[in-house]
């Protein structure tokens, strides 16, 4: 009994934790992801590498893997190959972990498995709603992620864009902001279009390097429950003329 009352108020303050992290009352955007569309994937390598592992690693991740996505392994070593000699080797960066802690606060996350963790949907959201924000210490805030300590490391693409806020009154009477809208004040080097597909890419890559097999795993379930419907059919039969004899 004493384990279901702790059970239960942990259960209650939930809400209340997810309205604390900022993206409570968030309408996350779909994010287009086809992880069978290689042009796409590679394009969204190619902005991993330069945007994304600067800081952060995908440990779980080996260059060479990227063969499977239709690049050779010269592409990659001429586009891709930044942090390392080998293409062997994983996509680890040289900061350490110790480093990374003094100068972030806090060590970047690991992006292997970061679109299981967060989902693909909350990444391609996160990735478009940084907004300026001279209250924190990177001059950047974001919607998806309230208080967030990454600035927007794409802003030269996106440009810069300023969150519109209004005041509702929730059903216990209490007055809080709510996003309304991003107002684009400084424009980047693609047009929001541009950023959104290229963001899409993006999210589609780390979908795919969350779980490179996912391909090959659904073709393979496929073939077994064919198997397995063409199996039925016979053992049915079977069945029938085993037991056509027994009254």
């Amino acid at each position: 009994m004493k384990t279901i009352k702790q059970l239960l108020t942990l259960l209650a303050f939930v809400p209340l934790a997810a309205s604390a992290s900022g993206g409570a009352h968030l309408q996350l955007d779909k994010a287009p992801v086809n992880v069978a569309d290689h042009a796409s994937l590679q394009r969204g390598a190619k902005m991993f590498v330069n945007y994304c592992l600067n800081c952060h690693s995908a440990s779980y991740m080996r260059y060479s893997r990227l063969q499977d996505i239709g690049l050779t392994e010269d592409q990659i070593k001429n586009n891709l190959l930044f942090a390392t000699e080998k293409v062997g080797d994983t996509m680890n960066v040289a900061m350490s972990y110790k480093d990374a802690k003094v100068w972030f606060g806090a060590a970047p996350p690991d992006l292997s498995v970061i679109a299981r963790s967060r989902g693909a949907d909350w990444l391609y959201t996160y990735l478009r709603s940084f907004y300026r924000d001279d209250s924190r210490p990177t001059g950047w805030n974001n919607i998806a992620f309230d208080k967030v300590g990454m600035p927007h490391v794409m802003v030269s693409l996106q440009g810069e864009q300023i969150a519109h806020f209004k005041n509702e009154v929730d059903h216990e009477g209490k007055e809080h902001e709510v996003f309304e809208r991003f107002e684009l004040v400084k424009p980047g080097k693609v047009s929001l279009a541009e950023y959104d597909s290229m963001v899409g890419d993006l999210v589609n890559y780390l979908s795919w390097m969350a779980e490179p097999a996912q391909s090959k795993r659904k073709h393979t379930g496929l073939l077994v429950l064919a198997f397995l419907a063409v199996f039925f059919v016979v053992a049915y039969y079977l069945k029938k003329e085993f037991w056509k004899d027994v009254h």
